[in-house]
């Protein structure tokens, strides 16, 4: 079983954490679109689109697509969709959802809670499904894109900040000038280069089974990486040089976990 150290707070602070790769393994846009297929809200074809998409996801990471493109189609698949349709699907996706959770993560959420950390979800998703999974996994909340809804029905039109690259720091500050969050004090988590402006954002970004990219990145900075592998289920390490014994340190620390040599 993986061993993890306390997480210190020392201030108001919070705990951010990506989902598809991230929290989960995988992407959860092939979960909601099962159910969404299923209950007759999409079509086949764009059923086999996002499909296609998700095993992309799931094997290469995050793709090159901007922000635009994402949002155009996040906003494309709840446009006409009564709200209580799109809302009904979570009792088919959260338990599903909730299966690809992987186990290292539940962890570095309960450190932050034992540490008096407040923790959420940041998904481009929209928030009608981020909510419940994370009340479902006993997270103070989840921030996820809000769409227009007009006579109970969504516009395909945003209500808010979209929650994708520069987007989801947007919606990050606006919750910490409500909460009284100091961002210098916070830890971010996700595994795609799409979310450099979200881990750039806190004190403590720590990458987690990072794509190319951000792995780069990561080891340019002497950011921590962490590695959760599923056949295992055990957190793996892996520093640069560069981090020094000083750095190595910290970065265990950080992430709360057992620290493993290279490997």
């Amino acid at each position: 079983m993986t061993e993890f150290k306390d997480i210190a707070s020392t201030g108001p602070s919070a705990a951010f954490f990506d989902l598809d790769r991230t929290l989960i393994s995988g992407s959860s846009t092939f979960v909601f679109g099962i159910a969404a297929w299923r209950a007759g809200l999409v079509s086949p074809g764009q059923f086999r689109r996002d499909a296609i998409g998700a095993l992309s996801f799931r094997f290469a990471g995050a793709s090159d697509d901007t922000s635009a493109k994402v949002r155009d189609r996040i906003l494309g698949a709840v446009k006409g969709v009564a709200y209580d349709d799109l809302v009904a699907l979570n009792v088919d996706i959260v338990p599903k959802l909730l299966a690809k959770v992987r186990p290292e993560a539940e962890q570095l959420i309960e450190q932050h809670r034992h540490s008096g950390r407040a923790t959420y979800i940041v998904s481009a998703s929209p928030v009608e499904l981020v909510e419940p999974l994370a009340k479902a996994l006993g997270m103070t909340a989840g921030i996820g894109t809000r769409s227009e809804v007009i006579d109970g029905v969504y516009t395909g039109e945003l209500a808010g900040p979209f929650c994708y690259a520069d987007g989801k720091v947007e919606a990050m500050e606006e919750l910490a000038r409500w909460e009284g969050l100091d961002l210098a004090q916070c830890y971010a988590y996700s595994d795609s280069a799409s979310d450099l402006p979200m881990l750039e954002a806190v004190g403590h970004p720590v990458a987690v089974n990072p794509d190319t990219k951000l792995e780069r990145i990561a080891g340019t900075r002497g950011w921590p990486v962490v590695v959760f592998s599923k056949r295992t289920k055990a957190v793996v390490h892996r520093t640069t040089q560069a981090m020094g014994a000083v750095g190595v340190a910290w970065a265990a620390f950080a992430a709360g976990v057992r620290f493993a040599r290279h490997r």
